[in-house]
């Protein structure tokens, strides 16, 4: 498979060539583009109608993946994800997986394992409706970001606290613990609800932006013309 990550690093889009019989999985509605020679074919996430439901219901996940596989000749498929970020690929190894958020999944290769059945996933440890996948195999992993991808490299031993809404992934070689931030008074007046404290070895991922607070920044402009229009 080859891959080329075009528009770095505000409007990164994942351009993916395959060779005949080589295919990608993507996220539901990441496909920007394809060629005509992509065979597509719509699964659900998980095995089963429940497991699938209880997924999109429990945790928010998208329903279905989308497999792309190159017939003759080979093909192309562009993909995307967030609004505003980047894109950037990770390597999975067996001896070195990663968990990640849901929302930064954009494509894997099919021999990618993505589990939505452990308790980060299910139960929402991190938070903030934050829920994560546990990514286990081998093969490339496609991540998208809100904003820029900033990368840290722990070693064994070395410790990162992470605001949870710019917690992308980190490598399951990582030891971790979710907690509230200081007192109830701080998360209140700083804003912040949970972080997560990273132990290494391996890599911690953030993302630059928050999307909370461009939501709230979004409302300062929109809410008093939302407002004004419903008092007319």
């Amino acid at each position: 498979m080859q891959y080329e990550i075009k528009y770095k690093p505000s409007y990164a889009m994942a351009v993916v060539r395959l060779e005949p019989g080589e295919g990608v999985v993507a996220e539901a509605g990441a496909m920007t583009y394809m060629t005509p020679n992509i065979q597509v074919n719509t699964r659900m996430r998980q095995k089963g109608l429940l497991g699938s439901l209880l997924t999109s219901v429990v945790g928010g996940q998208s329903f279905f993946v989308v497999d792309f596989t190159a017939q003759a000749g080979g093909g192309e498929v562009g993909l995307v994800s967030a609004p505003v970020g980047d894109i950037d690929v990770l390597e999975v190894r067996p001896d070195h997986g990663f968990i990640i958020q849901k929302s930064a999944f954009v494509a894997s290769e099919s021999s990618v394992n993505l589990d939505v059945q452990w308790q980060g996933f299910t139960k929402g440890l991190f938070g903030n409706g934050l829920f994560m996948i546990k990514v286990t195999g081998t093969g490339l992993l496609f991540i998208n970001t809100f904003g820029a991808i900033d990368r840290h490299v722990l070693a064994a031993g070395e410790r990162l606290t992470v605001d949870n809404f710019h917690l992308v992934g980190f490598s399951d070689t990582c030891r971790y613990q979710v907690r509230k931030f200081g007192t109830w008074k701080d998360t209140i007046l700083s804003g912040e609800a949970f972080v997560t404290e990273i132990e290494g070895p391996g890599e911690v991922y953030i993302q630059t932006k928050n999307l909370r607070e461009f939501a709230d920044w979004l409302w300062t402009v929109l809410g008093p013309r939302v407002e004004a229009s419903r008092s007319r």
